[in-house]
Protein backbone atom coordinates (compact mmCIF):
# COMPACT_ATOMS: atom_id res chain seq x y z
CA UNK A 1 0.00 0.00 0.00
CA UNK A 2 1.46 3.30 -1.03
CA UNK A 3 1.90 6.19 0.88
CA UNK A 4 -1.05 8.49 -1.40
CA UNK A 5 -3.22 5.81 -0.16
CA UNK A 6 -2.97 6.26 3.42
CA UNK A 7 -2.16 9.89 2.66
CA UNK A 8 -5.79 9.67 0.75
CA UNK A 9 -8.08 7.99 3.57
CA UNK A 10 -6.35 10.17 6.11
CA UNK A 11 -7.67 13.31 4.01
CA UNK A 12 -11.17 11.90 3.83
CA UNK A 13 -10.89 11.52 7.50
CA UNK A 14 -10.15 15.38 7.90
CA UNK A 15 -13.05 16.72 5.80
CA UNK A 16 -15.77 17.40 7.96
CA UNK A 17 -18.36 16.09 5.64
CA UNK A 18 -16.96 12.98 5.03
CA UNK A 19 -16.35 12.49 8.49
CA UNK A 20 -19.82 12.87 9.34
CA UNK A 21 -20.95 10.58 6.91
CA UNK A 22 -18.90 8.01 8.04
CA UNK A 23 -19.50 8.92 11.70
CA UNK A 24 -23.42 7.73 10.72
CA UNK A 25 -22.36 4.38 9.21
CA UNK A 26 -20.39 3.55 11.96
CA UNK A 27 -23.25 4.05 14.66
CA UNK A 28 -25.42 2.59 12.22
CA UNK A 29 -27.48 5.29 11.25
CA UNK A 30 -28.77 6.86 7.78
CA UNK A 31 -26.25 9.39 6.76
CA UNK A 32 -29.19 11.15 5.15
CA UNK A 33 -30.81 11.85 8.27
CA UNK A 34 -27.83 11.40 10.60
CA UNK A 35 -25.27 13.63 9.20
CA UNK A 36 -27.08 16.82 8.89
CA UNK A 37 -26.12 17.17 5.47
CA UNK A 38 -28.10 17.61 2.20
CA UNK A 39 -28.85 14.99 0.29
CA UNK A 40 -25.83 15.72 -2.63
CA UNK A 41 -23.41 16.08 0.17
CA UNK A 42 -24.16 12.94 1.15
CA UNK A 43 -23.80 11.31 -2.04
CA UNK A 44 -20.46 12.87 -3.13
CA UNK A 45 -18.96 12.01 0.57
CA UNK A 46 -20.37 8.37 -0.09
CA UNK A 47 -18.56 8.19 -3.61
CA UNK A 48 -15.48 9.78 -2.15
CA UNK A 49 -15.17 7.10 0.98
CA UNK A 50 -16.12 4.53 -1.20
CA UNK A 51 -12.99 5.57 -3.26
CA UNK A 52 -11.04 5.31 0.02
CA UNK A 53 -12.23 2.34 0.76
CA UNK A 54 -14.06 3.31 3.75
CA UNK A 55 -17.66 2.42 2.66
CA UNK A 56 -19.40 0.31 0.79
CA UNK A 57 -22.46 -0.14 -0.90
CA UNK A 58 -24.46 -3.50 0.69
CA UNK A 59 -26.18 -6.28 -1.99
CA UNK A 60 -29.34 -4.50 -1.30
CA UNK A 61 -27.99 -0.93 -1.53
CA UNK A 62 -27.36 0.53 1.68
CA UNK A 63 -24.26 1.92 2.53
CA UNK A 64 -21.65 0.70 5.30
CA UNK A 65 -18.69 1.42 6.74
CA UNK A 66 -15.78 -0.49 5.75
CA UNK A 67 -13.53 -0.82 9.30
CA UNK A 68 -11.24 -3.42 8.38
CA UNK A 69 -9.95 -0.52 5.81
CA UNK A 70 -8.30 0.66 9.23
CA UNK A 71 -6.29 -2.82 9.84
CA UNK A 72 -5.21 -3.04 6.42
CA UNK A 73 -4.12 0.18 6.86
CA UNK A 74 -2.01 -0.33 9.80
CA UNK A 75 -0.64 -3.40 8.69
CA UNK A 76 0.44 -1.94 5.50
CA UNK A 77 2.53 0.59 7.80
CA UNK A 78 3.65 -1.88 10.51
CA UNK A 79 7.34 -2.35 10.57
CA UNK A 80 7.97 -6.12 11.49
CA UNK A 81 9.61 -6.74 14.78
CA UNK A 82 13.36 -7.23 15.03
CA UNK A 83 13.93 -10.68 16.22
CA UNK A 84 15.60 -10.60 19.62
CA UNK A 85 19.03 -12.24 19.98
CA UNK A 86 18.73 -15.39 22.29
CA UNK A 87 20.71 -13.21 24.51
CA UNK A 88 18.12 -10.63 24.24
CA UNK A 89 15.90 -12.70 25.33
CA UNK A 90 17.01 -14.27 28.41
CA UNK A 91 17.66 -10.50 29.54
CA UNK A 92 14.12 -9.87 28.92
CA UNK A 93 12.91 -12.70 30.59
CA UNK A 94 15.43 -12.48 34.00
CA UNK A 95 15.35 -8.46 33.99
CA UNK A 96 12.43 -6.15 34.87
CA UNK A 97 12.95 -2.24 35.26
CA UNK A 98 17.09 -3.11 34.98
CA UNK A 99 16.99 -5.58 38.22
CA UNK A 100 17.14 -9.03 38.11
CA UNK A 101 13.99 -10.98 39.20
CA UNK A 102 16.00 -14.01 40.08
CA UNK A 103 19.58 -15.46 39.10
CA UNK A 104 18.83 -18.14 36.91
CA UNK A 105 20.02 -21.44 37.61
CA UNK A 106 20.99 -22.78 34.34
CA UNK A 107 25.09 -21.70 33.37
CA UNK A 108 23.84 -20.84 29.59
CA UNK A 109 21.83 -17.81 30.80
CA UNK A 110 23.65 -17.00 33.99
CA UNK A 111 26.52 -16.25 31.38
CA UNK A 112 24.61 -14.12 29.72
CA UNK A 113 23.32 -12.05 32.87
CA UNK A 114 26.39 -11.98 34.52
CA UNK A 115 27.89 -10.58 31.03
CA UNK A 116 25.34 -7.91 31.24
CA UNK A 117 25.71 -7.16 34.93
CA UNK A 118 30.12 -6.75 34.37
CA UNK A 119 29.35 -4.11 32.28
CA UNK A 120 28.88 -2.11 35.08
CA UNK A 121 32.29 -2.48 35.89
CA UNK A 122 35.50 -0.37 34.05
CA UNK A 123 38.21 -2.70 32.54
CA UNK A 124 41.66 -1.56 34.25
CA UNK A 125 39.81 0.36 37.57
CA UNK A 126 40.36 -1.30 40.71
CA UNK A 127 37.28 -1.56 43.07
CA UNK A 128 36.96 -2.29 46.59
CA UNK A 129 34.54 -4.74 48.21
CA UNK A 130 32.22 -1.85 49.12
CA UNK A 131 31.81 -0.33 45.79
CA UNK A 132 31.23 -3.55 43.93
CA UNK A 133 28.64 -4.81 46.79
CA UNK A 134 27.05 -0.90 45.94
CA UNK A 135 27.12 -2.03 42.09
CA UNK A 136 25.69 -5.12 42.65
CA UNK A 137 22.99 -5.02 44.65
CA UNK A 138 21.56 -2.72 41.84
CA UNK A 139 21.11 -5.36 39.97
CA UNK A 140 19.76 -7.93 42.83
CA UNK A 141 19.33 -7.87 46.97
CA UNK A 142 21.88 -11.21 46.98
CA UNK A 143 24.62 -8.91 45.66
CA UNK A 144 27.01 -11.58 47.72
CA UNK A 145 26.47 -14.38 45.19
CA UNK A 146 26.19 -11.92 42.39
CA UNK A 147 29.95 -11.58 43.54
CA UNK A 148 30.89 -15.00 43.63
CA UNK A 149 29.46 -15.96 40.46
CA UNK A 150 31.43 -13.41 39.00
CA UNK A 151 34.40 -14.20 40.50
CA UNK A 152 33.94 -17.89 39.78
CA UNK A 153 33.06 -17.14 36.41
CA UNK A 154 36.14 -15.33 35.95
CA UNK A 155 34.80 -11.95 35.06
CA UNK A 156 35.89 -10.43 37.84
CA UNK A 157 39.37 -10.96 39.86
CA UNK A 158 40.00 -10.42 43.34
CA UNK A 159 42.88 -9.98 45.55
CA UNK A 160 43.55 -8.67 49.40
CA UNK A 161 39.49 -7.81 48.81
CA UNK A 162 40.29 -5.67 45.81
CA UNK A 163 38.58 -6.36 42.60
CA UNK A 164 38.58 -5.72 39.09
CA UNK A 165 36.69 -6.63 35.96
CA UNK A 166 38.61 -9.56 34.22
CA UNK A 167 36.42 -10.86 31.82
CA UNK A 168 32.74 -10.71 30.09
CA UNK A 169 32.69 -8.74 26.24
CA UNK A 170 33.99 -5.80 25.75
CA UNK A 171 32.52 -3.44 23.18
CA UNK A 172 35.19 -2.64 20.03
Amino acid sequence: MSDETIRQVLGLLYQEDTLKVLAALVLGGKPEEESGLDGEAVRRALERLERGGLAVRGEGGEWEARRERFRELLHATARPATPASPEERVLQSFLVEGRLRAIPTKRDKQLVVLDYVVQVFEPGIRYSEKEVNVALRAFHDDYAALRRYLVNEGMLSRASNVYWRSGGSVEA
